[in-house]
């Protein structure tokens, strides 16, 4: 049985494209998903400069590939179910290129909204923090 569910965050917008002959949506983007290690093992494995997560492209078919590139951006969690594919290519210099997606069948959005236009700071977005918790009502 070939299934996979990962979660993990955008590593970069998606890149919707349009199949030419048939018209069909694809939306790829690639996913930051979290090794299962232990807080020290963690620790140990960024002062070596070590990955403490694993890059994982997803490809996505249809309908949801539109709503894919439509809500989905660069830092945002999400869930896919899918199958792994493997496949391989030989470059124009002879050398063979192996890869390894998941294609999805379900994508679910952890963190989702409209994509926010990119704008230049005007200073009226500023954070403030809060320091002081007695001023807090609640």
């Amino acid at each position: 049985m070939n299934l996979t569910i990962i979660t993990g965050r955008l590593t970069k917008d998606p890149d919707l494209r349009f199949i030419a002959s048939s018209g069909m949506a694809v939306c790829k983007f690639t996913l930051a998903v979290d090794k299962d290690l232990s807080k020290d093992k963690k620790a140990e494995f960024t002062a070596q400069g070590k990955q403490t997560c694993d890059f994982i492209p997803v490809i996505v078919f249809g309908k949801m590939a539109e709503a894919c590139a439509q809500y989905l951006a660069k830092g945002r969690m999400t869930a896919v179910n899918g199958r792994i594919n493997t496949g391989n290519y030989t470059k124009e210099d002879g050398t063979k290129v192996y890869t390894t997606d998941v294609m999805a069948s379900k994508v679910e959005f952890l963190e989702w909204g409209e994509k926010k236009e990119k704008k230049e700071e005007t200073g009226d977005d500023v954070f403030i923090p809060v320091y002081d918790d007695d001023d807090i009502p609640f």
